[in-house]
């Protein structure tokens, strides 16, 4: 666990999958997108607290997991388009993976906030379910968003949101399948100065 200025989380330690670790760069690579790949990697609230929310408290966690670090902190940072389409192609590698796995894909980031500036504080409610509803019904549409839009009605940390568009652009509808059931959404503006929005999508085959 990352120590975030307050010691490392209380939470297991997270376990790789190596073998289809490899075999995702390998043909994400192969689709022209350039990793930086990382044997060790410390994690930080960006990963444990979605995965406390869905295992709750627990000695290890139940699965593994393989981290996509995205860089939202830094500018410049990718657009929309660039994580739908990484999205696309980590599900091309996953369906081409030679063992018959079960893999969930999560997007994290929080919705609309700005932790400093004149607008610290800002939450953007109705920005927020929309994206949302884009998420479902428009995502390609949503994608095209720039992150001017993104600065302006979430925030400067709003931006983190762009990995919501990874998780999506894996689903089998952007492929021509069948459209994805919604099976859960949350939305809550919690005491902190940040929106917190789930989503579960189950994939159609």
């Amino acid at each position: 666990m990352a120590d975030e200025g307050w010691g490392p989380r209380p939470v297991p330690k997270v376990e790789g999958a190596p073998d289809l670790a490899a075999h995702i760069a390998h043909s994400v690579i192969q689709q022209d997108f350039d990793l930086t790949i990382v044997n060790k990697m410390d994690v930080d609230h960006g990963l444990t607290v979605p995965l406390s929310l869905l295992c709750g408290d627990t000695k290890e966690w139940p699965f593994k997991v393989i981290p996509f670090a995205v860089n939202v902190v830094q500018y410049p940072v990718p657009s929309g388009m660039r994580c739908f389409k990484l999205g696309q192609a980590i599900r091309k590698a996953v369906e081409s993976y030679d063992e018959d796995v079960n893999v969930q894909i999560w997007g994290t980031g929080g919705m609309s906030h700005q932790l400093q500036g004149p607008r610290a504080g800002l939450i953007n409610k109705e920005w927020d379910n929309k994206f949302l509803d884009r998420l479902i019904e428009d995502p390609e549409g949503l994608a095209n968003v720039g992150h001017i839009e993104y600065v302006k009605e979430a925030g400067s940390e709003g931006i983190e949101l762009v990995m919501w568009l990874i998780a999506r652009g894996a689903m089998a509808d952007v492929a021509g399948g069948p459209k994805p059931t919604l099976k859960h959404r949350f939305y809550h503006v919690p005491a902190s100065n940040t929106a917190v929005g789930h989503m579960i999508l189950e994939n159609n085959q």
